[in-house]
């Protein structure tokens, strides 16, 4: 599993600029409605009715921000990212109420008809536009360098600076116009901001309902399952693929189906290669793979070779087929019986067709390798023994040895895909250690020679153990 978090420096980042951002708004809104009311404007009244309300609303998203940044608790296991999103959704509806506000406000002059300028004090309403104009520049040029981490607080304090500062540019030109006896080129202006507000407010209002409902980012299913596929070769197959975004985090649960032939160390290091590229395309990730093998059409790899290869006309029987996975590909050999008497060129011909289909049938196959031999010689048979069997294969072979030498216990056992056989046996006279394990050594061997693809362990005792037994398995 690849965790990443969310740095506590970048919180504490975010938490400064909203911090600052309401302090340089607390101000604007201070200093508009006092020269608002000397000069008489009520344009920049209500441009600092307008800094009040967003005041208010970059307090919650900064209240909501710091809740956002705590890390998981024993209440909040995936953390408390979501805070976030819900402080977005309480700012673009502060949004929207703005826009109507300025809209109403609007409306009012343009019915009323009536300019309120003291015109003997006009100075004091453009130092407070003025004032305001740079506020508002300077907190969209903070806002706008950390645009790029896709926090739903931050984008709420971009598009409160736009607003502010559209609002103040309308506050500018209208008190402007109003100097010069126009009373209606402000308002005209102020509606269609508003309306233009009111749509960008309803979009962010909507993209951080879908972030709260777990709707999976836009894209981001598209590239987890590109990622897979480009890293692991087309190999990996992703199952219960779960994605959703919490504040600026994207949770990231799936199952990858690896094949069956390849190590758990392999799948490892394919997943977290998987990881880091999914992690370095979406940003801040907290990504869990559940790895799980996997054969072809519900059977293992080796016995779908099997199956496919033995319907092939010419072929008599296929055993002792071999998967290895290397630098991404999959490398098979086999044996393949047939008539003694075919040709040596129909064999040939027979081995690249069984190649060929091998390669159509399994992905990304690097090299097939096919032993063809006649179906009239004596195989080993490998781990298809059954106990039984092997029992009776040991107690031949211990026999050579006489009377003096005895089966305690006989335990066998199949692990990926080898026969494991471990035997002890019991001498019944003293004997030195170098002659106990020329012993087990030929035992061995011998057993090797019969058996393929075996692990076969000896133990050599005295007969000093009580309850001996000549055969457990």
């Amino acid at each position: 599993m690849h965790k990443m978090h969310i740095p506590a420096s970048n919180g504490s980042k975010r938490s400064n600029m909203l911090k600052y951002s309401t302090l340089a708004i607390l101000s604007v809104f201070s200093i508009e409605v006092f020269l608002g009311l000397v000069a008489g404007s009520l344009a920049i009244l209500s441009d600092g009715l307008h800094a009040f309300f967003d005041t208010l609303s970059s307090l919650m998203l900064f209240i909501s921000l710091q809740a956002s940044i705590k890390p998981p608790d024993e209440e909040h296991m995936y953390g408390h990212e979501k805070f976030e999103p819900l402080g977005g959704l309480i700012g673009g509806f502060v949004l929207i109420v703005l826009a109507i506000i300025t809209a109403l406000e609007a409306i009012s002059g343009i019915l009323r008809g009536e300019p309120h300028i003291n015109m003997d004090l006009s100075l004091a309403g453009f130092i407070a536009l003025a004032y305001t104009l740079s506020i508002d520049l300077l907190r969209m040029f903070i806002f706008r360098s950390s645009f790029k981490d896709s926090s739903p607080t931050i984008k709420a304090g971009f598009y409160h600076a736009i607003s502010d500062m559209g609002s103040t540019l309308i506050a500018l030109l209208g008190y402007w116009l109003s100097t010069y006896g126009v009373i209606y080129g402000d308002y005209l202006a102020s509606l269609t901001l508003s309306a233009l507000l009111i749509f960008l407010s309803a979009k962010f209002v909507r993209d951080n309902i879908m972030e709260l409902s777990d709707v999976a980012p836009k894209g981001a299913i598209l590239k987890v399952k590109e990622e897979i596929s480009n890293v692991s070769g087309d190999l990996f197959t992703c199952e219960n693929l779960r994605i959703r975004r919490s504040g600026g985090k994207i949770f990231i649960r799936a199952t990858l189906k690896v094949p069956d032939y390849m190590s758990l160390d392999e799948a490892h290091k394919i997943t977290t290669e998987i990881e880091k590229n999914i992690t370095r395309a979406l940003g801040d990730t907290d990504i869990l793979f559940h790895i799980e093998p996997c054969g072809i059409g519900g059977m293992r790899t080796e016995k779908f070779i099997e199956d496919i290869v033995s319907e092939i006309e010419g072929v008599t029987s296929v055993h002792d087929v071999n998967l290895t996975y290397y630098n991404r590909k999959v490398y098979a050999t086999l044996h393949v019986q047939v008539e003694p008497t075919m040709p040596l060129s129909e064999a040939h011909a027979l081995a690249e067709r069984i190649e060929k289909k091998i390669l159509n049938s399994i992905t990304n196959v690097g090299n097939v390798l096919v032993h063809i031999e006649p179906s009239n010689i004596e195989l080993e048979r490998g781990h298809v023994m059954d106990e039984d069997e092997i029992d009776r294969l040991a107690q031949i072979v211990v026999k050579k040895y006489g009377d003096g030498l005895k089966i305690k216990r006989i335990a066998t056992y199949i692990a990926n895909g080898r026969r494991y056989i471990n035997i002890e046996c019991v001498s019944l006279r003293e004997i030195p250690v170098e002659e106990a394990h020329k012993i087990s050594s030929e035992i061995e061997d011998t057993i090797r020679e019969k058996i393929s693809n075996v692990i076969v362990t000896v133990h050599m005792e005295t007969d000093d153990v009580k309850g001996m037994r000549e055969i457990v398995s």
